[in-house]
């Protein structure tokens, strides 16, 4: 314990020795640092267990979600606008998870902890991209249900292969716009005291806070994409729903409703799976002042999480899914029968 807090000061040290000779030689403004140092879990004793942990979760994310992309890919019948949502949302689970998890092993298991300036940009810019095409997709596919019941004999018209895919071109390039800008402004910031990110990854709120020069600039961009990839989605699905449960009560049999209801049972999970630990996360520390450890924990539970769950429901869900797999098996185990 008592090396592990060397470690840290002599880093800050480092960090201040370095800036300092940077802005005294150099002359210039703005001081980038040549690393960061990473944090991570820091007191606990046996926190590599929690690092294997979110290994398997890594592990069991990538095979379900590339088991989702190649079943979407390879089966026509799939090929409609409610699955090129789908796999769009698995496509984003899998990049999130590669630009989060494998970092985190390197880190803290192979005791890895410092972080190239420019490395570090980029592992925060993907994360993020990530993360914002996924509640992005959660409203598409809300948008979806909500033609599908309250516009039935609409929904081939405004609903299609061709717009689905436009929507989906338009959501990255935006977001790849939005999350390099939020990014861009760090690059202007002076590091010249710590560089020590309180997190487990370059998190954009842990690296700007440890800026020594003005970074209001950064808190507004902060809090207007939290407001634009959490808050309006959440708000925006939450009136979707509103609609297609008043459009329900306007089905005449119970039979009519829970059939028109079951097409999004999966969604809703989807929905509350995202957003409920993100949420709950965002409360937990608006309320209470949360320990770093306890912030680590919970949010890397609330980005590892819900791509691993992601595709469990849709194959448990998803009565078209669960057919295809269902034939496949058939298929495979038919010729072993007739061999014996």
């Amino acid at each position: 314990m008592q090396s592990y807090k060397k470690l840290v000061q002599n880093t800050k040290r480092k960090a201040a020795m370095n800036s300092l000779n940077v802005s005294f030689y150099q002359n210039i403004s703005i001081v980038h640092p040549e690393y960061f140092f990473i944090i991570g879990l820091s007191g606990i004793p046996y926190s590599s267990y929690y690092y294997i942990f979110l290994f398997m979760v890594y592990f069991i994310t990538v095979i379900g979600n590339s088991i989702v992309l190649v079943i979407i890919a390879l089966e026509r019948s799939l090929h409609s606008p409610k699955y090129i949502g789908v796999f769009n949302l698995a496509l984003a689970d899998i990049g999130e998870t590669n630009a989060l998890i494998p970092n985190m092993m390197k880190t803290f298991l192979f005791d890895s902890r410092y972080i190239s300036y420019n490395a570090c940009l980029a592992n925060m810019f993907f994360v993020f991209l990530f993360s914002s095409i996924q509640s992005v997709t959660l409203v598409v596919l809300a948008y979806d249900r909500f033609i599908a019941i309250c516009l039935p004999l609409r929904y081939h018209a405004l609903v299609n292969n061709t717009t689905m895919i436009l929507i989906f071109s338009a959501v990255w390039a935006f977001n790849s716009s939005v999350v390099a800008l939020m990014v861009s402004f760090i690059t202007q910031l002076s590091f010249c005291e710590s560089i020590v990110i309180q997190s487990y990854f370059c998190d954009h709120g842990p690296v700007f806070r440890l800026a020594c020069n003005d970074n209001n600039i950064n808190k507004i961009i902060a809090f207007l994409v939290s407001v634009l990839y959490i808050v309006a989605p959440l708000i925006i699905i939450v009136l979707s729903y509103m609609g297609i449960f008043l459009a329900l009560i306007k089905i005449t049999t119970w039979q009519g409703r829970f059939k028109a209801l079951k097409t999004c049972i999966s969604h809703l999970l989807l929905v509350g799976i995202y957003f409920l630990p993100i949420c709950s996360s965002y409360i937990a520390a608006l309320l209470v002042s949360l320990t770093p450890n306890a912030r680590v924990i919970s949010t890397s539970l609330a980005y590892a999480i819900p791509p691993m769950l992601n595709p469990i429901i849709y194959v448990l869900k998803t009565a078209e899914i669960k057919d295809i797999i269902r034939k496949v098996f058939k298929n495979r185990s038919a010729p072993i029968r007739e061999h014996v």
